[in-house]
This record gives C-alpha cells, structure tokens and sequence, in this order.
C-alpha cells in the first residue's frame, strides 16, 4: 500500500520543489526505477551460473579441437570446428530452431542422466558423404546446391561413423570433470516428432561453426540440464584447478602412451611435371614420364603436409623403402 501524506508533508514537499531543492525529474525517475519489477519468465528459468557457463566453454572448445580433428581425419579433407555460442533455451526453443528435416542423433552418457542431441544439417552431411566416397572439391560443392529431402539407408550408415565420432569426442570432453561412457543411441530425421523431453524441460544448446571447403555451416548439440545435476558442483573453476594438482604418474604415462599411438601419414615425393591436355590424352602403357627430380637428388619426405626429412629412396625385404639423410630444419 502508497503511503499516505499528511497536508502538511504535502505543503512542504510543494514549497521545496518550488524553491528547487528537489527536482522534480529526478524524483519521477526515482519513483519508476522502485516500480520496476524484473521480468522472469518461468518457461526458461536460468539452471546454470555465469561461472559454470565458461566453465562449459572450456569443457566444449576442447570438444570442438577433438571433434574437428578426428572429422579432418575421417574425411581426408581439413575442417574447421570452432564453438560459436552456449545458450539455456527450453526443449521446444531448440526444436524450432533447426530445420524441420535434418539429422539427429541421440545418445546417453552413463552414469548421468537424460539424453543429449546432435544436430547436423542435411547440406553438412551429404557434403560428408560425397567426401568419404570419394568426391572431389567440385563436385561436392555442385551436390550441395541439391535439395536433401530423405537419406538412404547408406548414406545413413555412413554417418553413424560420424556422429559416433561427435558422440566420443564429447565423452573425452568429460574426462577432466568426471569419467562418463557415452553411446550412440540412434539417427532420426524429424526432431518434430521426438518425445523424449518435455516441451518446457530447460537445456543447454552449444552451437559450432564448421568450415569445409570455405563453406560455413552450423552444427547443435542439446544437453538437457538433467545431465548437470549430478556434477553441478564440479563446473566452478576451483574444483576444476584442483583436480589438476591430482594428476598421477598414472596419468602422464597414459597420456604419453596415448601421443605415442597416434597415427601420422608419411609420404616420399619422387617428383612432380606438367604436361598438356593434348599429351595427357594421347598417353598409353608403357610412355615414360621425366619429372623434374634428379636421380642424384634425395627426395622429400612429408609427415601430414609438413615437410620432414631427406631421404634416399632404395628396398628393403622386397618393398620399397627409404633411407633418412638428414632432417629439415627445426626437427630432430
């Protein structure tokens, strides 16, 4: 309830405005900004502190650099993978926020609750196929222009391969909070049907950026807040850091025997040439080809497009082999 002024206190507050000892619009603002009510809509409450929020873009920047590099990888071609925002959004924001036909993939993280989502667009994933069959730059970037309006049961295996590659990269994004085992659980193409969650469950959506062949494209993943709940206590950055100072002998010899395992591809040029159209076409078994590599010279050796070592090509147990001559420099 207003306070109510005596006619006094109303004379006096009258006769100190005339006099200018209170401006009047100072006092009116005074009075709405005590009028003003926050507005706090109960369909999005907000689950998760400012705190814990980057903590998550920690926990999913390293998400995308596992993620992206694995896909270049399954690929054979570069991608670009860079987080592009985190927002606390309602299920059914999220299911209207991407395309009415698109592709999905569910999976669950043992031991911790709820369903997490994948979400990558119809353009991205035929772009993914044309690769992995072999398809060229331009032909890829010609397919892309197709509309998609349903996937094959092929082409659906072979992105299984590709969401079980997000699926795991956002296992080994966990590791540093808590050990979860992440599966695969299935693909579908119509998020309008799904009926998993409730329309006003609140989650988290977490938006990259993926890059392929200077195409910009979006890829969502939607962690429901139920998966929070059990770690809540382990985003804050305290008990991120301390965990750190944990980091066993254990540790640094799994993490070593795990650098060590990576696979690297390493190729030996012999040369390289150019010729015309007409030449190329008029070529036949048995032609040879002078490239621009001197036989007294030491080859290049690449490891991942990088340039390596010179080396002496010759044989070994009836294979073709070579022999390191020095390093380039900078390696040893």
């Amino acid at each position: 309830m207003k306070q109510v002024l005596t006619q006094q206190e109303i004379d006096a507050l009258l006769n100190a405005m005339s006099n200018g000892e209170i401006d009047e619009d100072t006092l009116m603002s005074e009075e709405k900004e005590v009028g003003q009510v926050k507005a706090y809509d109960f369909r999005r409450p907000t689950k998760l502190s400012k705190e814990y929020i980057n903590t998550l873009f920690m926990i999913f920047e390293d998400f995308s650099k596992y993620a992206g590099n694995h896909l270049s990888t399954q690929i054979r071609t570069n991608v670009s993978l860079k987080l592009a925002s985190i927002e606390q959004i309602s299920y059914d924001e999220f299911i209207h926020s991407i395309p009415k036909f698109t592709l999905l993939g569910l999976f669950h993280s043992t031991p911790l609750n709820g369903i997490q989502m994948i979400e990558i667009n119809p353009q991205l994933c035929m772009l993914i196929v044309e690769l992995l069959c072999g398809g060229s730059e331009a032909q890829v970037l010609k397919n892309e222009e197709i509309e998609k309006k349903s996937f094959t049961d092929i082409e659906i295996a072979i992105l299984e391969e590709i969401f079980k590659t997000f699926v795991s990269a956002f296992e080994n994004a966990w590791k540093e909070i808590t050990d979860i085992e992440s599966k695969l659980d299935s693909l579908d193409t119509n998020p309008q049907l799904l009926q998993n969650m409730s329309p006003n469950e609140p989650v988290v959506l977490v938006t990259f950026t993926a890059t392929i062949f200077k195409r910009n494209t979006f890829i969502n993943l939607c962690v429901p807040y139920v998966f929070f709940e059990g770690i809540i206590d382990k985003l804050s950055f305290r008990n991120w850091f301390d965990s750190d100072k944990n980091f066993s002998t254990i540790d640094n010899e799994h993490l070593q025997k795990n650098i060590e395992s990576v696979d690297l591809e390493l190729e030996a040029f012999l040369g390289k040439t150019t010729m015309t159209l007409s030449d190329f076409s008029q070529l036949e078994v048995g032609d040879t080809i002078s490239l621009d590599q001197k036989i007294t010279e030491p080859l290049k050796m690449y490891i991942e497009n990088q340039l390596f070592s010179l080396v002496k090509p010759g044989k070994k147990d009836d294979v073709m082999a070579v022999e390191i001559l020095e390093f380039s420099e900078g390696e040893s």
